[in-house]
């Protein structure tokens, strides 16, 4: 296989690199859902949906780094498909200000806890053949390809040296993922020594391999139940992980990615909005841009893409009147809306789209449930079942709700909030998706 030797800049110009005509066309070109015959096509092995950092964040430990200067951040993250080479997606989207980074690596992960790596493996990541890259403000940029054996249902190990005072403003809140912060350039040692362990994911935003022929990739865009909020921390339990497991265990699908862009607390219809002076100005921003405003560059220009799977409509039927204003609440005929819109964007492009049932939600926890917002979660989830919009329906619903109670999370699948599923509740879900519609 010929490996590029430029880097993307997706948005934005390249600083110290060399331009592209219109970027996003050309990433898709580079890194698009297949090559010809017998050539190994670029897919997303494993991805995230990231956000702004709100402004009146709590700092570390107990929510946001607020700045890092000469310092590294390593991050752990893991494979849903394998390949020979990678290339890194890296992002300042949400950055106001340059993003400069003195240094990349990347490596497999030594064992199945911390972040040292397997030097053996440990890789320097160039962008338009140089080891130091600066994004501009809201800007995107793959990296040149890197030869490294990837294998699936894997750990890497990336490491970024950010050697400027930077603002930490793009990121992933929920990773579910320990990582490390230490002090210097350490991209490339073995070990390092923590002086902050976030779990978060910071200016990184997809990994994408050269695989071989005709492996291609499913997109879950969704929400915190996708994101796996409750599920165990570094146990990769969310139920996209446990449906990529499925999907490698199944000789008719071993060569399909899965990309999670699923995002808690995101929305279909709105972007963030917490109401002045509320709890949740400390919180909402991480909530991300609305699904609709999010579409195109963490779906459509996913590479390898074939499918994709919504579960969507939790937090614009819950946060209203909560973390959102009132005056954003919706209707189910404007959440069906906001559905068929996404469909024809799928289909425009050339892809299956699948539409998921609602969960339910009624119980103390969060405080989103009432009869009138039940209403509108029954009338959206009928229309996913009867309507034919969608290419298939999975009926995350019907897989995890009470029998007795149907309302309700069953009990043994309830993180104890009665909006979350725990591990047995994730793994149901996974179940729940039918392996023939991805074949």
């Amino acid at each position: 296989m010929a490996l590029l030797s430029s880097c993307v800049l997706v948005s934005g110009a390249l600083v110290g690199g060399v331009s592209a005509p219109s970027p996003a066309m050309a990433a898709r070109a580079a890194y698009g859902p297949s090559g010809p015959p017998g050539q190994a096509s670029w897919v997303s092995t494993w991805a995230t949906g990231v956000t702004a950092v709100p402004d009146k964040a709590p700092d570390y430990p107990d929510g946001r780094i607020t700045y890092l200067e000469d310092q590294t951040v390593r991050q752990v993250v893991h494979t849903s498909v394998g390949g020979d080479a990678l290339t890194l997606r890296l992002s300042n989207e949400h950055g106001d200000e340059p993003l400069r980074l003195g240094a990349v690596h990347v490596a497999a992960r030594a064992g199945t806890t911390g972040t040292d790596i397997a030097p053996a493996t440990d890789r320097r990541v160039t962008f338009g053949g140089k080891r130091a890259v600066t994004l501009p403000a809201g800007a995107r940029v793959v990296s040149d390809p890197v030869k490294l054996d990837v294998a699936p249902d894997a750990d890497l190990v990336i490491s970024l040296h950010l050697p400027e005072r930077t603002e930490v403003s793009t990121v992933h809140q929920y990773a579910l993922q320990v990582n490390a912060v230490a002090d210097g350039d350490v991209t490339g040692a073995r070990t390092v020594t923590p002086v902050a362990a976030p779990e978060q994911w910071m200016f990184l935003s997809g990994v994408n391999v050269a695989a071989r022929p005709r492996t291609s990739a499913v997109v879950v865009l969704g929400d915190s139940i996708s994101d796996g909020v409750e599920t165990t921390i570094g146990a990769n339990h969310r139920w996209p992980d446990l449906l990529s497991d499925r999907l490698r265990a199944d000789r008719r699908t071993p060569d399909l990615g899965v990309a999670n862009v699923g995002i808690a607390g995101n929305r279909l219809l709105h972007d963030p909005n917490p109401p002045a002076g509320k709890p949740a100005e400390a919180y909402a921003a991480y909530s991300g841009p609305s699904a609709l405003r999010r579409f195109r560059g963490d779906v459509l220009d996913q590479p390898g893409t074939e499918h994709v799977i919504v579960l969507l409509g939790v937090n614009d039927l819950g946060q209203p009147g909560l973390s959102a204003p009132v005056e954003e609440a919706v209707t189910a005929e404007q959440l069906i809306q906001g559905h068929l819109r996404l469909i024809a964007r799928a289909h425009a492009r050339g892809l299956k789209i699948y539409g998921g049932t609602v969960t339910p939600f009624k119980g103390p926890g969060f405080g989103f449930w009432n009869e009138k917002i039940e209403a509108k979660r029954q009338a959206v989830n009928r229309w996913i079942r009867t309507s034919g919009a969608y290419d298939a329906v999975i009926d995350f619903d019907a897989a995890v709700r009470d029998p007795a109670q149907p309302l309700r999370l069953r009990p043994d699948y309830d993180s104890g909030d009665h909006l979350h599923l725990n591990d047995a509740g994730a793994q149901a879900m996974a179940t729940a998706v039918p392996l023939r519609l991805l074949r």
